[in-house]
């Protein structure tokens, strides 16, 4: 299956990067390099595109689609999480841009075997890199129901946590879960008949919670931000697209740090802190997408895009 995911507001993402020619870019999830192509195509000599996935495949979808540009792009296959290690070792200081677009790409979600989807039945998987250990099986039928209740809760925000996890635990006794629509049906069945189809897929909170789960994704992610952010030159920006509350708080939180100027309590005559504002928050409310983009692609339906501008 070829590796295909548009882009989301590309344009949005665009405007708010402001690439510069000459600058140094870093996207964290490059993908199949649908915001990647376009920072390329505005790089002049002197540009860099530093790309960074965990998928594999990822990897090598976006090298044939930014084969134009490679004299100026580097890939890393990594976390973004581990991004700073990487600029070191390739003596980079500081950055004009970093673009994190943190949803599970099209190609993920539509090839059955990658085990994301709640719709497709495959072996239950979701591993965005694939060499790692850990996958949706081993969460499934290894966590323990208290395990099991925590994640759904914290990361589904789903409300059935406790009563999807006992029966989770009742049926693995049985024989193990293995499949993506035995764990959804498995699911849908912990929801009354008459509301189970109220709010779409019952499935779809307890499939992000072992998503996440899995790969880590919001492990260390407001430290992530913070520390790509500060790696920003004066006036170079970051841009981020998140795709639930958790990430959004997250980047929100990260964002909104950076931006103050004072951390002492109000009751306090003056300033003892010594906090300095970093970054100005460029949209006080979150970017979304337009209704041209969602007749589109209904993915971006629950995209929020936030920027600031390095000071």
């Amino acid at each position: 299956m070829e590796f295909v995911h548009e882009p989301v507001m590309l344009a949005e993402c665009l405007e708010a990067l402001a690439v510069k020619p000459n600058g140094i870019y870093l996207d964290g999830t490059v993908g199949g390099a649908g915001h990647s192509l376009r920072i390329a195509e505005r790089l002049g000599e002197g540009g860099r595109l530093i790309a960074f996935d965990k998928d594999g495949d990822a990897l090598l979808a976006a090298g044939k689609r930014l084969e134009k540009y490679i004299d100026k792009v580097t890939f890393v296959r990594d976390d973004f999480a581990n991004a700073e290690r990487h600029l070191d070792a390739l003596g980079i200081e500081g950055l004009d841009g970093v673009l994190l677009d943190l949803g599970v790409s099209s190609y993920q979600l539509d090839n059955a075997e990658r085990g994301f989807s709640y719709i497709k039945d495959a072996p239950l998987d979701m591993r965005m890199n694939r060499e790692q250990r850990l996958d949706a099986r081993e969460v499934v039928n290894g966590y323990s129901a208290e395990e099991l209740e925590r994640i759904f809760r914290e990361y589904g925000e789903e409300k059935l946590a406790r009563r999807i996890a006992e029966r989770i635990v009742s049926e693995r006794k049985k024989r193990p879960l293995e499949s993506t629509l035995q764990l959804a049906q498995l699911v849908a069945e912990c929801y009354p008949e008459k509301t189970r189809w109220k709010f779409g897929n019952p499935a779809k909170r307890v499939f992000q919670a072992v998503r996440i789960e899995v790969n880590g994704e919001l492990d260390g992610l407001y430290d992530s931000v913070t520390a790509l952010a500060r790696r920003l030159v004066k006036g170079g920006r970051m841009a981020v697209i998140t795709f639930h509350s958790l990430e959004d708080r997250a980047v929100k939180n990260a964002f909104r740090q950076l931006s103050l100027s004072c951390v002492c309590p109000p009751d306090f005559p003056v300033c003892v802190c010594g906090k300095v504002k970093e970054v100005e928050i460029l949209n006080a409310k979150p970017v979304t997408a337009s209704a041209e983009e969602l007749a589109r692609n209904p993915r971006a339906e629950s995209a929020k895009l936030r920027t600031i501008e390095r000071i």
